[in-house]
Protein backbone atom coordinates (compact mmCIF):
# COMPACT_ATOMS: atom_id res chain seq x y z
CA UNK A 1 0.00 0.00 0.00
CA UNK A 2 0.86 3.55 -0.90
CA UNK A 3 2.19 5.50 2.40
CA UNK A 4 -0.69 6.32 4.41
CA UNK A 5 -1.14 10.13 3.95
CA UNK A 6 -0.69 9.93 0.24
CA UNK A 7 -4.05 7.45 0.11
CA UNK A 8 -7.31 9.29 -1.12
CA UNK A 9 -10.71 9.76 0.38
CA UNK A 10 -12.33 6.57 -1.85
CA UNK A 11 -9.69 4.52 -0.77
CA UNK A 12 -9.61 5.85 2.98
CA UNK A 13 -13.40 5.36 3.26
CA UNK A 14 -13.58 1.60 1.84
CA UNK A 15 -10.41 1.16 4.27
CA UNK A 16 -12.51 2.22 7.30
CA UNK A 17 -15.31 0.61 6.43
CA UNK A 18 -13.49 -2.43 5.88
CA UNK A 19 -11.80 -1.76 8.85
CA UNK A 20 -8.15 -2.68 7.27
CA UNK A 21 -7.40 1.09 8.65
CA UNK A 22 -8.42 3.77 10.92
CA UNK A 23 -8.67 7.14 11.29
CA UNK A 24 -6.42 7.52 14.11
CA UNK A 25 -3.46 5.62 11.86
CA UNK A 26 -4.43 7.71 8.71
CA UNK A 27 -4.73 10.93 10.41
CA UNK A 28 -0.83 9.93 12.72
CA UNK A 29 0.43 9.15 9.46
CA UNK A 30 -0.30 12.39 8.33
CA UNK A 31 0.75 14.72 11.23
CA UNK A 32 3.77 12.72 10.72
CA UNK A 33 4.26 14.08 7.15
CA UNK A 34 2.83 17.69 8.47
CA UNK A 35 6.29 17.45 10.98
CA UNK A 36 8.37 16.49 7.92
CA UNK A 37 7.65 18.90 5.49
CA UNK A 38 5.79 22.19 7.43
CA UNK A 39 9.23 23.43 8.47
CA UNK A 40 10.26 24.40 4.84
CA UNK A 41 6.56 24.97 3.93
CA UNK A 42 4.24 27.18 6.54
CA UNK A 43 1.26 26.17 5.07
CA UNK A 44 -0.70 25.88 8.36
CA UNK A 45 -2.22 27.90 10.82
CA UNK A 46 -3.82 27.11 14.37
CA UNK A 47 -1.92 23.69 14.21
CA UNK A 48 -3.45 21.31 16.97
CA UNK A 49 -2.47 17.50 16.17
CA UNK A 50 -3.94 16.59 19.50
CA UNK A 51 -7.27 18.00 18.74
CA UNK A 52 -7.35 16.33 15.51
CA UNK A 53 -6.33 12.83 16.71
CA UNK A 54 -9.35 13.44 19.41
CA UNK A 55 -11.78 13.66 16.20
CA UNK A 56 -9.82 10.68 14.33
CA UNK A 57 -10.65 8.70 17.52
CA UNK A 58 -14.59 9.77 17.76
CA UNK A 59 -14.57 8.55 13.88
CA UNK A 60 -13.06 5.53 14.62
CA UNK A 61 -15.93 4.87 17.49
CA UNK A 62 -18.56 5.56 14.78
CA UNK A 63 -17.01 3.49 12.41
CA UNK A 64 -16.38 0.23 14.82
CA UNK A 65 -20.16 1.23 16.00
CA UNK A 66 -21.04 0.98 12.37
CA UNK A 67 -22.30 4.99 12.45
CA UNK A 68 -20.26 6.85 10.56
CA UNK A 69 -21.82 10.32 9.98
CA UNK A 70 -20.62 9.95 6.59
CA UNK A 71 -18.97 7.72 4.29
CA UNK A 72 -16.16 10.28 4.17
CA UNK A 73 -16.08 10.27 8.12
CA UNK A 74 -12.20 10.26 9.33
CA UNK A 75 -10.92 11.80 6.58
CA UNK A 76 -8.13 14.49 7.34
CA UNK A 77 -8.02 17.85 5.60
CA UNK A 78 -8.07 21.40 6.40
CA UNK A 79 -9.73 24.63 5.64
CA UNK A 80 -8.40 28.18 4.56
CA UNK A 81 -8.03 30.55 7.63
CA UNK A 82 -11.10 33.15 6.29
CA UNK A 83 -13.64 30.21 6.60
CA UNK A 84 -14.65 30.89 10.42
CA UNK A 85 -14.08 27.76 12.89
CA UNK A 86 -16.08 28.56 16.20
CA UNK A 87 -13.60 29.67 19.25
CA UNK A 88 -10.83 29.98 16.57
CA UNK A 89 -9.16 33.56 15.89
CA UNK A 90 -9.63 34.37 12.13
CA UNK A 91 -7.00 36.72 11.46
CA UNK A 92 -7.37 36.78 7.75
CA UNK A 93 -4.15 36.81 7.20
CA UNK A 94 -2.93 40.32 8.47
CA UNK A 95 -1.40 41.39 11.54
CA UNK A 96 -3.99 44.35 11.40
CA UNK A 97 -6.31 42.04 12.54
CA UNK A 98 -7.68 41.68 16.11
CA UNK A 99 -7.50 37.85 17.50
CA UNK A 100 -11.02 37.04 18.55
CA UNK A 101 -12.48 33.90 18.37
CA UNK A 102 -15.33 32.93 15.86
CA UNK A 103 -18.79 32.48 17.19
CA UNK A 104 -19.88 29.87 14.77
CA UNK A 105 -18.82 27.74 12.14
CA UNK A 106 -18.48 29.71 8.74
CA UNK A 107 -20.64 26.86 6.23
CA UNK A 108 -18.17 25.01 5.14
CA UNK A 109 -16.85 24.03 8.43
CA UNK A 110 -20.19 23.33 9.42
CA UNK A 111 -20.98 21.09 6.63
CA UNK A 112 -17.01 19.53 6.79
CA UNK A 113 -18.30 18.72 10.70
CA UNK A 114 -21.33 17.49 9.83
CA UNK A 115 -19.58 15.12 7.44
CA UNK A 116 -17.12 13.98 10.32
CA UNK A 117 -14.21 15.07 8.37
CA UNK A 118 -11.20 15.21 10.92
CA UNK A 119 -9.98 18.99 10.56
CA UNK A 120 -6.05 19.00 10.83
CA UNK A 121 -5.51 23.21 10.76
CA UNK A 122 -6.20 26.73 9.21
CA UNK A 123 -4.30 27.12 6.38
CA UNK A 124 -2.38 30.75 5.58
CA UNK A 125 -2.87 33.27 3.63
CA UNK A 126 -2.19 37.00 2.34
CA UNK A 127 -3.22 40.13 4.14
CA UNK A 128 -7.13 40.38 3.62
CA UNK A 129 -6.98 37.83 0.59
CA UNK A 130 -5.55 40.50 -1.38
CA UNK A 131 -3.13 38.28 -3.35
CA UNK A 132 -1.89 35.35 -5.29
CA UNK A 133 1.52 35.24 -2.76
CA UNK A 134 2.10 33.33 0.61
CA UNK A 135 2.97 36.63 1.90
CA UNK A 136 1.55 37.95 4.73
CA UNK A 137 2.05 40.73 7.78
CA UNK A 138 0.54 37.95 9.75
CA UNK A 139 1.87 33.90 8.74
CA UNK A 140 4.86 33.42 8.20
CA UNK A 141 6.23 33.06 4.35
CA UNK A 142 4.41 30.20 2.64
CA UNK A 143 6.17 28.16 -0.12
CA UNK A 144 5.32 25.80 -2.58
CA UNK A 145 6.44 22.29 -2.10
CA UNK A 146 7.57 21.67 -6.12
CA UNK A 147 10.17 24.44 -4.89
CA UNK A 148 10.44 26.19 -1.65
CA UNK A 149 11.87 29.43 -3.12
CA UNK A 150 8.94 29.85 -5.30
CA UNK A 151 5.43 31.00 -4.41
CA UNK A 152 2.70 28.25 -3.82
CA UNK A 153 0.34 31.01 -5.03
CA UNK A 154 -2.47 32.75 -3.33
CA UNK A 155 -4.83 33.17 -1.57
CA UNK A 156 -5.54 30.28 -0.67
CA UNK A 157 -1.68 29.55 -0.20
CA UNK A 158 -1.51 27.15 2.32
CA UNK A 159 -3.85 25.08 1.22
CA UNK A 160 -1.81 24.83 -1.84
CA UNK A 161 1.05 24.09 -0.15
CA UNK A 162 -0.51 21.50 1.95
CA UNK A 163 -2.76 19.75 -0.56
CA UNK A 164 0.55 19.29 -2.95
CA UNK A 165 2.63 17.89 0.04
CA UNK A 166 0.20 15.35 1.46
CA UNK A 167 -1.49 16.69 4.33
CA UNK A 168 -4.89 14.54 3.88
CA UNK A 169 -6.71 14.31 0.19
CA UNK A 170 -9.56 17.26 1.57
CA UNK A 171 -8.38 20.69 1.53
CA UNK A 172 -10.94 23.95 0.82
CA UNK A 173 -10.03 27.68 -0.18
CA UNK A 174 -12.07 30.44 -1.37
CA UNK A 175 -12.07 32.32 -5.03
CA UNK A 176 -12.96 36.37 -5.85
CA UNK A 177 -10.36 36.43 -8.85
CA UNK A 178 -8.48 32.95 -8.97
CA UNK A 179 -7.70 32.42 -5.26
CA UNK A 180 -8.34 28.39 -5.30
CA UNK A 181 -7.16 28.26 -9.60
CA UNK A 182 -4.03 30.09 -9.16
CA UNK A 183 -2.25 27.89 -6.29
CA UNK A 184 -3.98 25.12 -7.67
CA UNK A 185 -2.24 25.34 -11.18
CA UNK A 186 0.75 26.50 -9.40
CA UNK A 187 0.86 23.49 -7.41
CA UNK A 188 0.23 20.69 -9.43
CA UNK A 189 -3.47 20.49 -7.89
CA UNK A 190 -7.21 19.95 -9.30
CA UNK A 191 -8.95 23.43 -7.79
CA UNK A 192 -12.43 24.03 -8.54
CA UNK A 193 -14.19 27.29 -8.21
CA UNK A 194 -17.41 26.21 -8.36
CA UNK A 195 -20.66 28.29 -9.83
CA UNK A 196 -21.76 30.71 -7.27
CA UNK A 197 -23.77 29.96 -4.81
CA UNK A 198 -23.13 26.27 -5.09
CA UNK A 199 -21.24 25.95 -1.59
CA UNK A 200 -22.79 28.45 0.82
CA UNK A 201 -20.20 31.15 2.52
CA UNK A 202 -20.46 33.41 4.78
CA UNK A 203 -20.23 36.30 4.09
CA UNK A 204 -20.81 36.14 0.52
CA UNK A 205 -20.45 39.04 -1.97
CA UNK A 206 -19.76 39.70 -5.41
CA UNK A 207 -17.64 36.60 -6.71
CA UNK A 208 -16.54 35.06 -3.58
CA UNK A 209 -16.81 31.34 -3.73
CA UNK A 210 -14.75 28.55 -1.50
CA UNK A 211 -13.88 25.62 -3.65
CA UNK A 212 -12.32 22.00 -3.22
CA UNK A 213 -8.39 21.47 -3.67
CA UNK A 214 -7.11 18.02 -4.17
CA UNK A 215 -5.01 15.93 -6.13
CA UNK A 216 -7.19 14.42 -7.79
CA UNK A 217 -10.71 15.05 -9.63
CA UNK A 218 -12.59 12.38 -7.76
CA UNK A 219 -10.88 14.05 -4.32
CA UNK A 220 -12.53 17.12 -5.43
CA UNK A 221 -16.00 15.25 -6.33
CA UNK A 222 -16.52 13.83 -3.49
CA UNK A 223 -15.50 16.96 -1.33
CA UNK A 224 -17.98 18.60 -3.55
CA UNK A 225 -20.93 16.23 -1.51
CA UNK A 226 -19.97 17.41 1.45
CA UNK A 227 -19.89 21.18 0.74
CA UNK A 228 -22.46 21.93 -1.08
CA UNK A 229 -25.09 20.76 1.13
CA UNK A 230 -27.47 23.73 2.45
CA UNK A 231 -27.26 26.80 5.03
CA UNK A 232 -29.89 28.99 4.79
CA UNK A 233 -27.30 31.82 6.45
CA UNK A 234 -25.58 31.89 3.11
CA UNK A 235 -29.17 34.17 1.32
CA UNK A 236 -27.03 34.26 -2.19
CA UNK A 237 -26.97 29.83 -2.65
CA UNK A 238 -28.22 28.04 -5.08
CA UNK A 239 -31.28 26.20 -4.41
CA UNK A 240 -30.59 22.32 -3.05
CA UNK A 241 -29.88 20.24 -5.74
CA UNK A 242 -28.79 16.33 -5.90
CA UNK A 243 -25.78 16.24 -8.05
CA UNK A 244 -24.33 12.35 -8.75
CA UNK A 245 -20.82 13.91 -7.96
CA UNK A 246 -19.39 10.67 -7.94
CA UNK A 247 -20.66 10.39 -11.81
CA UNK A 248 -17.25 11.62 -13.39
CA UNK A 249 -17.62 9.19 -16.75
CA UNK A 250 -17.92 11.25 -20.06
CA UNK A 251 -16.65 10.79 -23.74
CA UNK A 252 -15.28 14.20 -24.94
CA UNK A 253 -16.29 12.82 -28.22
CA UNK A 254 -18.59 15.20 -30.28
CA UNK A 255 -17.88 18.00 -27.51
CA UNK A 256 -18.06 21.18 -28.87
CA UNK A 257 -14.66 23.14 -26.72
CA UNK A 258 -13.41 26.54 -27.39
CA UNK A 259 -10.14 27.46 -26.62
CA UNK A 260 -8.66 30.84 -25.30
CA UNK A 261 -4.85 31.84 -25.32
CA UNK A 262 -5.29 35.72 -25.42
CA UNK A 263 -7.47 37.22 -22.27
CA UNK A 264 -7.74 40.01 -24.11
CA UNK A 265 -5.19 41.91 -21.15
CA UNK A 266 -2.32 41.14 -18.84
CA UNK A 267 0.67 38.84 -18.75
CA UNK A 268 1.49 37.53 -22.14
CA UNK A 269 1.47 33.86 -22.50
CA UNK A 270 4.44 32.67 -21.92
CA UNK A 271 5.77 29.86 -24.12
CA UNK A 272 5.96 26.27 -21.74
CA UNK A 273 2.77 27.10 -20.78
CA UNK A 274 1.03 28.28 -23.94
CA UNK A 275 2.93 24.99 -25.29
CA UNK A 276 1.53 22.77 -22.51
CA UNK A 277 -2.01 24.29 -23.11
CA UNK A 278 -2.14 23.60 -26.82
CA UNK A 279 -0.95 20.27 -26.26
CA UNK A 280 -3.60 19.47 -24.40
CA UNK A 281 -6.09 21.14 -26.69
CA UNK A 282 -4.73 18.55 -29.40
CA UNK A 283 -5.07 15.53 -27.50
CA UNK A 284 -9.13 16.54 -26.77
CA UNK A 285 -8.74 16.97 -30.42
CA UNK A 286 -7.70 13.33 -30.81
CA UNK A 287 -10.13 12.00 -28.70
CA UNK A 288 -12.94 13.28 -30.79
CA UNK A 289 -14.12 16.76 -28.90
CA UNK A 290 -13.91 19.67 -31.90
CA UNK A 291 -11.53 22.48 -30.58
CA UNK A 292 -11.84 26.22 -31.86
CA UNK A 293 -10.02 29.35 -31.27
CA UNK A 294 -12.18 31.52 -28.91
CA UNK A 295 -11.48 35.58 -29.57
CA UNK A 296 -10.46 37.48 -26.80
CA UNK A 297 -13.90 39.01 -24.99
CA UNK A 298 -12.34 40.70 -21.91
CA UNK A 299 -10.72 44.05 -21.58
CA UNK A 300 -8.17 46.56 -20.27
CA UNK A 301 -11.06 48.77 -19.29
CA UNK A 302 -12.86 46.24 -17.54
CA UNK A 303 -10.49 45.63 -15.57
CA UNK A 304 -9.01 48.77 -14.61
CA UNK A 305 -12.36 49.95 -13.71
CA UNK A 306 -12.78 46.54 -11.32
CA UNK A 307 -9.46 47.64 -10.18
CA UNK A 308 -10.55 51.17 -8.65
CA UNK A 309 -13.76 49.62 -7.31
CA UNK A 310 -12.05 47.47 -5.22
CA UNK A 311 -9.52 49.70 -4.45
CA UNK A 312 -11.72 52.50 -3.10
CA UNK A 313 -13.60 49.36 -0.81
CA UNK A 314 -10.31 48.65 0.38
CA UNK A 315 -9.50 51.81 1.02
CA UNK A 316 -12.66 52.76 3.01
CA UNK A 317 -11.76 49.49 5.20
CA UNK A 318 -8.21 49.99 5.83
CA UNK A 319 -9.33 54.01 6.68
CA UNK A 320 -11.61 52.60 9.41
CA UNK A 321 -8.89 50.72 11.24
CA UNK A 322 -6.80 52.86 14.31
CA UNK A 323 -3.45 54.10 12.21
CA UNK A 324 -0.91 51.42 14.51
CA UNK A 325 -3.04 48.49 13.51
CA UNK A 326 -3.67 50.16 9.83
CA UNK A 327 0.04 50.26 9.57
CA UNK A 328 0.80 46.60 10.04
CA UNK A 329 -0.37 45.51 6.77
CA UNK A 330 1.29 44.70 3.91
CA UNK A 331 3.15 47.58 2.78
CA UNK A 332 2.21 46.42 -0.83
CA UNK A 333 -1.40 46.54 -0.28
CA UNK A 334 -1.05 49.48 1.30
CA UNK A 335 0.53 50.97 -1.40
CA UNK A 336 -2.20 49.03 -3.77
CA UNK A 337 -5.22 50.75 -1.88
CA UNK A 338 -3.98 54.36 -1.14
CA UNK A 339 -4.82 55.55 -4.47
CA UNK A 340 -8.16 54.93 -3.79
CA UNK A 341 -8.31 58.50 -1.80
CA UNK A 342 -7.62 59.94 -5.24
CA UNK A 343 -10.89 58.57 -7.23
CA UNK A 344 -14.17 60.06 -7.85
CA UNK A 345 -17.51 58.69 -7.28
CA UNK A 346 -17.72 58.50 -10.82
CA UNK A 347 -15.03 56.41 -11.42
CA UNK A 348 -16.22 54.41 -8.55
CA UNK A 349 -19.33 53.74 -9.59
CA UNK A 350 -18.32 53.32 -13.66
CA UNK A 351 -15.55 50.66 -12.17
CA UNK A 352 -18.31 48.80 -10.51
CA UNK A 353 -20.46 48.59 -13.71
CA UNK A 354 -17.18 46.74 -15.18
CA UNK A 355 -18.47 43.97 -13.11
CA UNK A 356 -21.67 43.38 -14.98
CA UNK A 357 -19.85 44.36 -18.01
CA UNK A 358 -17.02 41.71 -17.45
CA UNK A 359 -19.95 38.86 -16.90
CA UNK A 360 -22.49 39.35 -19.92
CA UNK A 361 -19.32 39.41 -22.05
CA UNK A 362 -17.85 35.81 -20.30
CA UNK A 363 -21.26 34.52 -20.80
CA UNK A 364 -22.00 35.27 -24.60
CA UNK A 365 -18.56 34.26 -25.44
CA UNK A 366 -18.87 30.81 -23.86
CA UNK A 367 -21.97 29.96 -24.62
CA UNK A 368 -21.57 28.70 -28.52
CA UNK A 369 -19.36 25.71 -26.74
CA UNK A 370 -19.84 22.92 -24.36
CA UNK A 371 -16.48 24.41 -22.23
CA UNK A 372 -13.54 26.22 -22.52
CA UNK A 373 -10.37 25.55 -22.15
CA UNK A 374 -7.06 28.36 -20.84
CA UNK A 375 -3.94 28.39 -19.02
CA UNK A 376 -5.07 29.02 -15.61
CA UNK A 377 -2.31 31.86 -15.49
CA UNK A 378 -0.24 32.88 -18.14
CA UNK A 379 3.32 32.50 -16.35
CA UNK A 380 4.23 29.55 -13.86
CA UNK A 381 4.96 30.08 -10.19
CA UNK A 382 7.48 33.15 -9.12
CA UNK A 383 9.58 34.20 -6.08
CA UNK A 384 8.04 33.20 -2.85
CA UNK A 385 8.71 36.18 -1.51
CA UNK A 386 7.33 38.47 -3.78
CA UNK A 387 3.78 39.86 -3.77
CA UNK A 388 2.98 38.62 -7.37
CA UNK A 389 4.27 37.72 -10.59
CA UNK A 390 5.05 41.21 -11.33
CA UNK A 391 5.49 42.39 -7.52
CA UNK A 392 4.12 45.84 -8.66
CA UNK A 393 0.93 47.52 -6.57
CA UNK A 394 0.50 49.52 -10.10
CA UNK A 395 0.18 46.45 -12.10
CA UNK A 396 -1.97 44.12 -9.52
CA UNK A 397 -4.14 42.25 -11.64
CA UNK A 398 -2.13 41.23 -14.79
CA UNK A 399 -1.72 37.53 -13.72
CA UNK A 400 -5.41 36.69 -12.68
CA UNK A 401 -6.55 38.06 -16.77
CA UNK A 402 -7.79 34.09 -17.53
CA UNK A 403 -9.04 33.26 -13.90
CA UNK A 404 -11.16 36.74 -12.95
CA UNK A 405 -13.72 36.81 -15.50
CA UNK A 406 -15.37 33.45 -13.98
CA UNK A 407 -16.04 35.06 -10.74
CA UNK A 408 -17.70 37.93 -12.24
CA UNK A 409 -20.04 35.45 -14.48
CA UNK A 410 -20.41 33.16 -11.70
CA UNK A 411 -19.40 30.08 -13.69
CA UNK A 412 -17.41 27.05 -12.87
CA UNK A 413 -14.25 26.93 -13.70
CA UNK A 414 -11.07 24.55 -12.98
CA UNK A 415 -7.63 24.22 -13.09
CA UNK A 416 -5.62 21.16 -12.99
CA UNK A 417 -2.23 20.28 -14.27
CA UNK A 418 -1.17 19.70 -17.89
CA UNK A 419 2.17 19.99 -17.41
CA UNK A 420 6.12 21.61 -16.38
CA UNK A 421 8.25 23.55 -17.01
CA UNK A 422 12.29 22.62 -17.85
CA UNK A 423 12.36 23.40 -14.35
CA UNK A 424 10.01 20.94 -12.95
CA UNK A 425 6.78 23.66 -12.25
CA UNK A 426 3.39 22.50 -12.81
CA UNK A 427 1.73 24.12 -15.41
CA UNK A 428 -2.04 24.69 -14.58
CA UNK A 429 -5.12 24.23 -17.51
CA UNK A 430 -8.21 26.26 -16.90
CA UNK A 431 -11.44 24.44 -17.61
CA UNK A 432 -14.91 26.60 -17.99
CA UNK A 433 -18.02 25.54 -18.00
CA UNK A 434 -21.53 27.01 -18.41
CA UNK A 435 -23.29 28.39 -15.26
CA UNK A 436 -24.68 25.40 -13.20
CA UNK A 437 -22.57 22.77 -14.73
CA UNK A 438 -20.36 21.83 -12.16
CA UNK A 439 -20.32 18.60 -12.84
CA UNK A 440 -19.54 18.96 -16.52
CA UNK A 441 -16.41 20.34 -15.61
CA UNK A 442 -15.62 17.75 -13.25
CA UNK A 443 -16.14 15.60 -15.88
CA UNK A 444 -14.06 16.93 -18.63
CA UNK A 445 -11.27 17.60 -15.75
CA UNK A 446 -12.00 13.44 -15.43
CA UNK A 447 -11.49 13.11 -19.35
CA UNK A 448 -8.17 14.78 -19.00
CA UNK A 449 -6.56 12.79 -16.03
CA UNK A 450 -7.13 9.47 -18.21
CA UNK A 451 -5.58 11.39 -21.33
CA UNK A 452 -3.03 12.84 -19.55
CA UNK A 453 -1.79 9.60 -18.10
CA UNK A 454 0.31 9.32 -14.86
CA UNK A 455 1.90 12.65 -13.17
CA UNK A 456 4.85 12.61 -11.69
CA UNK A 457 5.46 11.98 -8.39
CA UNK A 458 4.44 14.62 -5.42
CA UNK A 459 7.34 16.52 -4.54
CA UNK A 460 7.51 15.53 -1.01
CA UNK A 461 5.99 12.05 -0.44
Amino acid sequence: MSPLHTLDAQTLSAAYAERSLSPVEVTQAVIAQIARCEPQLNALYAYDPEAALAQARASQARWQAGAPLSPLDGVPGTLKENIATQGCAMPVGTAASELLPMAEDAPPAARWKQAGLVLLAKTTMPDYGMLSSGLSSFHKLARNPWDPSKNPGGSSAGAGAAAAAGYGPFHVGTDIGGSVRLPAGWCGLVGLKPSAGRIPIKPPYTGRVAGPMTRSVRDSAWLMGVLSQPDWRDATSLPPQAIAWQQLERDPKGLRIGLLMDAGWGLDVEPETRSAVLATARAFEAAGASVEPLAPFSTRAMADGMDRFWRMRSYLDMQALPEARRNKVLPYIRDWVATGATLSAAEVFTGYSQIAALRDAAVAACQPFDFVLSPTSPVPSYAAEWASPTNDPALPFEHIAFTLPHNMSEQPALSINCGFTAAGLPIGLQIIGRRFDDLGVLQLAAAWEQLRGPQRAWPMD
